[in-house]
């Protein structure tokens, strides 16, 4: 064949397969748009921040194919209906906390943060490699729900309180705004949880409706204002050694999904943890100063109160484990991941940070 004949011929191969490849590209990439539910008020930069750079990811990885709109808590549904509006197809995916719906089964609070349970470090590494997300999804899949890790908040702290939390008698009677399955153990050791969405806490905690409130840490603490309406700011928050966010999706429209776009959601999850819970390293330092420049007292919990909610707490799991299936296989799991891991980073990470810190203060 004549070089000319040849390089002709070629040229019509290549423009049959072009043509062929094209449209197939192109139904590979379909036009799909999405919204997601936040339980997050935009006020909250990190958290719904988080959100916002979620949907930016998905985007870009499916070349602006794949469109998730967001909405803020009370935009279409409240900050603690998400699972609600997912599992019923009101929008096809949420972020949230888990442990919000521990009142639907308790077993949603390994979800979100486990009381004297896991730090974020743990909390990811139980979840990807001990199989907790595994029995997370078993737990979801009866809400027609699928779920996938994002951003952590990273060790949270106590709360604020009106008054000096001297003893386990000073939680007797006291009224306070915590989230989740944690609520469960103020309320053995005598106290009264409120669940209230992050925007009705402020108002509730200045016209003295409750006493006390914990949110999450020094930086959206500063952003809510708590530190006008309640003095006290105690550590830790043994009830989130971390704070776990997930986003959900409607197990139909998720099967529904292209194999690519499911992938686009999982990897944009896991950007999404990296940048959240690295930007709340990087913020929350500073903005402890400012609240302790403001008039924060910053207070240790007594270690006979931590002492007596670490036992109600594993008291209270000892007989959900013999009620509840869910409970009980991710309890047992958990607790069997914590203790080597524990171990492990006693030698390692407890010992340098300790020498790092202890070095700080000779500086």
């Amino acid at each position: 064949m004549k070089r000319r004949e040849f390089l002709k011929a070629g040229g019509v191969g290549l423009a049959a397969s072009a043509a062929v490849a094209a449209p197939a590209i192109a139904q590979s990439m379909p036009e799909i748009k999405w919204r997601l539910a936040a339980s997050w008020p935009k006020s909250l930069d990190t958290l719904y921040g988080g959100v916002e750079f979620f949907t930016k990811r998905v985007a870009d990885l499916t070349d602006n194919k794949f469109q998730i709109q967001p909405f803020a808590a009370g935009e279409i549904v409240g900050g603690l209906q998400v699972l609600d509006a997912v599992q019923n197809g009101t929008v096809e995916m949420g972020n949230t906390a888990l442990y919000y719906y521990w009142g639907k089964n308790p077993a949603f609070t390994f979800g979100t943060s486990l009381p004297f349970g896991l730090n974020t470090r743990q909390q990811m590494s139980w979840m990807i490699h001990g199989g907790g997300m595994d029995m997370l999804n078993d737990l979801l899949k009866e809400y027609k729900c699928i779920g996938v890790p994002t951003g952590s908040t990273g060790a949270q702290m106590g709360g604020w309180f009106r008054k000096e939390i001297k003893s386990t008698e000073d939680l007797k009677g006291l009224k306070f705004r915590v989230g989740g399955f944690a609520g469960t153990i103020i309320a053995k050791v005598g106290g009264v949880p409120q669940q209230i969405a992050a925007g009705d806490i402020y108002p509730a905690l200045e016209k003295g409706t409750i006493d006390a409130a914990e949110w999450v840490g020094p930086y959206d603490d500063e952003k809510l204002g708590f530190v006008k309406v309640a003095k006290y700011y105690y550590y830790p928050g043994w009830w989130e050694g971390t704070g776990q966010g997930h986003n959900i999706m409607n197990l139909e429209k998720w099967n529904a999904l292209p194999k690519h776009y499911q992938a686009a959601i999982t990897t944009a999850s896991y950007d999404t943890y990296a940048w959240v819970t690295g930007k709340y390293d990087y913020v929350n330092p500073p903005a402890l100063k400012r609240l302790l420049a403001s008039g924060a007292i910053l207070k240790p919990f007594p270690q006979e109160v931590l002492e007596t909610c670490y036992k109600a707490a594993n008291e209270i799991y000892a007989d959900l484990s013999k009620t509840n299936a869910h409970f009980g296989k991710m309890h047992a799991s958990l607790a069997a991941f914590r203790s080597d891991s524990l171990a492990w980073m006693q030698v390692a990470e407890l010992s340098f940070d300790s020498f790092m810190m202890r070095m700080r203060t000779k500086a």
